[in-house]
């Protein structure tokens, strides 16, 4: 076993001879650059990374080229879409790119499903985070269904500010929208004093002015 997998995947350790002797036939390494297509909506899904370094972007495209960001997976992190696939045997229906270069241990279907099924503690771990992701989507879709895009927007600043390294191609990709309407509204920001713009960088100048908008003032 690698020996990343019982720090960042402590579900993993203690695993009954058998399914360690298993894992270690079946579990393959990988390694992607950024910018891969991990996975694409529509294809059949064989195997569950388990991400040791480096993230994955994943995602919802629309036919008209528009994107949402759904979630990243981080090391230690297990891929939700690629969980709920491998249980339904069903094909994916979101992107995975590898935000940057990604190393990994693929874990075919047929490991998976025998590690959810004899391994207590891994199918804990499988199962919580369907609840924890489900109340994340619950939240999504509230703020995308009710919450205007200029409050998101300033909710999005806060949380990252005072000093953000991001392009508006980058934060548009974030919010579900597209660079136009964000360039747009950050420009208002800065008339507003709310915030100073720079070169793939904002810099928020007033937390208080855009508390009051990200809750509806």
């Amino acid at each position: 076993m690698h020996p990343s997998v019982p720090i960042l995947f402590p579900a993993l350790t203690d695993l009954p001879a058998p399914l360690l002797a298993e894992f270690e036939r079946h579990a393959l390494p990988m390694r992607a650059p950024a910018g891969t297509v991990l996975f694409d909506a529509g294809l059949a899904c064989q195997a569950l990374p388990l991400v040791l370094s480096g993230g994955i972007r994943v995602s919802k495209r629309a036919e008209n080229g528009r994107e949402i960001r759904l979630y990243s997976v981080n090391p230690g992190e297990l891929c939700i879409v690629t969980l709920s696939c491998l249980l339904g045997a069903s094909a994916y229906p979101a992107t995975g790119i590898a935000e940057t270069e990604v190393s990994a241990l693929a874990l075919p279907r047929q490991l998976f499903m025998r590690l959810t099924a004899e391994h207590p503690a891994f199918r804990a771990v499988v199962f919580g985070l369907f609840a924890d992701r489900l109340t994340g989507l619950m939240t999504l879709v509230e703020e995308v269904a009710f919450h205007k895009l200029d409050q998101r927007l300033a909710a999005w600043l806060l949380e990252r500010g005072p000093i953000i390294p991001a392009s508006h191609q980058a934060i548009a990709l974030e919010l579900g929208s597209v660079r136009e309407i964000v360039s747009r509204l950050l420009k208002q920001f800065e008339d507003q004093h709310f915030v100073r713009l720079g070169r793939e960088r904002i810099e928020t100048l007033d937390p208080t002015g855009l508390k009051k908008l990200a809750e509806g003032g």
